[in-house]
């Protein structure tokens, strides 16, 4: 089951992103995109694993942030989401920061 909870920046997301929960990570980007200014921030550092369609939101959102001049920023990366995003090449696409 996935939670997201808001945060001075964006929101955090932990918990398994997949199709069920899909839907609702989109809705909470897409208000982020519409109610907020500069980087919306996404804390993954909760994420426990994603889908095809986890990361196809996730694309969406970073294209619909460029398309207003701003990013979506991936933060709290940890290892497995890393080495998903390199696999994919996503890594180079999305604004990513490690986990610490």
């Amino acid at each position: 089951m996935l939670a997201v909870e808001p945060t001075a920046q964006g929101a955090r997301v932990s918990g398994v992103l997949d199709v069920r929960a899909a839907s609702r990570v989109r809705e909470v980007l897409s208000d982020l995109l519409e109610s907020t200014e500069g980087d919306v921030v996404l804390d993954v550092s909760g994420l426990d694993s994603l889908d095809v369609t986890g990361l196809a939101v996730l694309v969406a959102a970073h294209r619909r942030a460029l398309r207003q001049d701003r990013r979506l920023v991936l933060a709290g990366v940890g290892p497995s989401l890393a080495r998903l995003l390199a696999v994919t090449r996503l890594h180079r696409v999305l604004v990513v920061t490690r986990a610490a």
